[in-house]
């Protein structure tokens, strides 16, 4: 089964991770964060993609991308900003060897409340970190800007709330959905670890009969046994 980053049909929603080889710190000071919006600006107007929330964490990121018909595919935009990234950090701290671990991971999201729950997954990471126990606290994410309205100019109009940068009400909505995951979903905890596709049925059955993408990443070995001795997948570890 090919990999969905291979694939990466333009015009599609993507939440892609990208973590430091073995889990390394991959910003050590603020002009690291600094540098690292400095380049996804610069890519996004190289490849006009659309970018909808984001954290960047100590060791990995995470972008809520949707690529365009204008613009460069998936693959090609996050080799340029990972490339860009990993020789600032080459050169300023005489670092050697592989940065990234691999090269990304993306799941295709559908334009919809699958869309917002995957932002709050994203912007919810710091929480899940246990770094801050509000995510307005953190300063890396586009939560501020989603939830509140604070200026964010690396931040497109969103695609589900059209108006989320103006109208006080549906930012507090917002905000309420995002308080619901943390408070019901335990901050939406193992959500996207296998994912390959995140939507409705009828969205995963569209893009499985079109790219033969399966929704979940299969496990290795044989299956874990529930207490009544059936084999079965935990979709939500």
């Amino acid at each position: 089964m090919p990999r969905t980053a291979r694939i990466a049909p333009q015009e599609y929603v993507y939440h892609v991770l990208t973590r430091g080889n073995n889990k390394q710190n991959i910003f050590k000071e603020e002009d690291d964060y600094l540098k690292f919006i400095d380049i996804l600006k610069k890519y996004k107007e190289k490849y006009q993609f659309k970018l909808y929330h984001y954290v960047l964490m100590t060791n990995h990121i995470h972008l809520v991308i949707e690529t365009t018909e204008k613009g460069g595919e998936l693959c090609q935009l996050m080799k340029g900003i990972n490339l860009s990234y990993a020789q600032h950090f080459k050169n300023k701290y005489r670092y050697t060897g592989h940065f990234w671990q691999d090269r990304f991971k993306s799941i295709l999201i559908s334009k919809d409340e699958y869309l917002l729950a995957c932002g709050s997954y994203v912007e919810l990471n710091p929480v899940r970190a246990r770094m801050v126990k509000d995510p307005r606290e953190y300063r890396w994410s586009s939560y501020r800007a989603n939830a509140y309205g604070k200026k964010d100019n690396l931040l497109d109009a969103h695609i589900i709330y059209d108006k989320l940068f103006h109208d006080q009400e549906i930012r507090r909505e917002y905000r309420k959905f995002v308080q619901q995951m943390l408070e019901t979903k335990e901050a939406m905890r193992g959500e996207m670890e296998r994912r390959k596709i995140y939507g409705s049925g009828a969205f995963i059955r569209e893009v499985n009969k079109r790219f033969k993408i399966e929704a979940m990443i299969k496990e290795r070995g044989r299956p874990r046994l529930s207490r009544d001795g059936e084999g079965r997948e935990n979709e939500n570890k």
